[in-house]
């Protein structure tokens, strides 16, 4: 074999190395609908961070993507609000955690429903949408199973005028 055949082997074998390690670590998602405007809007197509919940658990504040409970082969993208032993409520505008109300300067306008007190059962999440009133989302009677997660939202790419880092608020409490 010559030299210049094993040099487009390595390469060709390096670049599907390459390919291989990106398709499992990061993903491309286009958001369909308007449930996490105002940040993120219908069309906007976002890159996600695959692998970083390999390495640790979701926490509160991040906007993850995953596989609607109710329609698996379904991508919904929300904001994780309770993690598994939280209890979660939502009452006069203003969401609870653990009975502690939420500072959310993230979200549209505050929500005009209620959900009542309620545990997050183990290796669930319970998730919102950013515009709280225009959300198929936990407050309609489901629980994210940690397996439906895909990953987290990084960045929203295109259109070229909403690019941004998406930014993953530590859900703040009124104490």
């Amino acid at each position: 074999m010559t030299k210049y055949i094993r040099d487009i082997i390595i390469t060709v074998l390096a670049a599907l190395a390459i390919f291989l390690v990106l398709h499992a670590t990061i993903g491309s998602f286009k958001v369909y609908g308007m449930s996490m405007i105002p940040g993120i809007k219908h069309g906007d197509f976002i890159m996600v961070n695959k692998a970083v919940y390999y390495f640790q658990n979701p926490q509160r504040g991040e906007v993850i993507v995953f596989h609607s409970p109710r329609t698996p082969n379904t991508d919904l993208v929300k904001r994780v609000i309770g993690l598994p032993g939280d209890t979660v409520e939502v009452k006069n505008g203003k969401v609870y955690v653990n009975n502690i109300p939420l500072i959310e300067p993230y979200i549209l306008e505050t929500p005009n429903y209620r959900y009542p007190l309620e545990q997050v059962p183990s290796d669930q999440y319970f998730v919102l949408g950013d515009n709280r009133n225009n959300s198929a989302d936990s407050h309609t009677g489901w629980f994210l199973p940690r397996q439906n997660i895909v990953g987290k939202a990084w960045i929203s790419y295109w259109p070229p005028p909403n690019w941004m880092v998406i930014r993953h608020y530590p859900l703040l409490a009124n104490r």
